[in-house]
């Protein structure tokens, strides 16, 4: 996910300390939420085999979903992000999240 080790004297409040029989032996510096979405984006091209924005309609929803059960929509500009991977407006991602939304629900009244 993009994550770099540091020595422990350079970690940051927000950093991962490990320690090692009571001493600080490594740190390590998450990225960024927005950082990580670029990430997903990337493996997620890699696993289709092709730029995001050239796969069907289908495809680009099922993506989509993925990337909403992966909290991707809650990181500022995710919408916007995605769409640009996507090739796609932001209007679009969000009808397929409602799509989803909807889908969801119907589930839920049949009890699946």
């Amino acid at each position: 996910m993009g994550a770099e080790l540091l020595v422990p004297a350079q970690a940051e409040a927000d950093d991962v300390v490990l320690s090692w029989e009571g001493e600080d032996v490594l740190a390590v510096r998450l990225p960024q939420l927005s950082d990580s979405l670029d990430h997903i984006l990337v493996a997620m091209e890699r696993r289709h085999g092709m730029p995001l924005a050239e796969l069907d309609r289908k495809a680009k929803q099922e993506v989509v979903r993925l990337l909403e059960a992966r909290g991707a929509f809650s990181v500022r500009h995710g919408v916007e992000t995605v769409a640009g991977a996507l090739g796609v407006s932001r209007f679009t991602v969000y009808n397929y999240l409602n799509r989803e939304t909807a889908l969801n629900r119907e589930k839920a009244a049949k009890g699946e």
